[in-house]
């Protein structure tokens, strides 16, 4: 019982000591980061990496644009694929419509876009 309570107490102690130690330290970064940011030289390059992303935004608008509606063009051609190639078997018609079925509670993963891609195909 003796070893426990002193075990018990050691924990304790250390944790103490461990806290108030790393609290001083957390407030030594704390305040070398505060002076790091608040420096003229920092706010200057701060300011120039606002700028640059302003002025970058819209052509990645356009990028991000473009390139959406290359993938819907491709999963349109795929979808038209595989509809005239899936239109003659019924056995795979119903595997489609079956994996649309499991996949539907997993919400926007993989496996939920590509049932219900598969679903919206067969239905053409």
């Amino acid at each position: 019982m003796r070893g426990k309570i002193l075990i018990l107490t050691g924990l304790a102690v250390g944790y103490v000591l461990g806290a108030r130690a790393g609290r001083e330290r957390y407030e030594q970064i704390k305040r070398a980061a505060t002076r790091f940011w608040q420096d003229p030289r920092v706010q200057e390059q701060v300011d120039r990496v606002e700028d640059f992303a302003k002025d970058k935004a819209p052509e990645v608008v356009d990028f991000i644009s473009d390139n959406a509606k290359k993938v819907v063009s491709q999963v349109r051609s795929v979808q038209k694929k595989s509809t005239q190639s899936g239109s003659g078997s019924t056995k795979s018609s119903s595997s489609g419509s079956g994996s649309r079925t499991k996949s539907s509670g997993s919400g926007s993963s993989a496996s939920g876009t590509k049932g219900s891609s598969s679903g919206s195909s067969s239905s053409k």
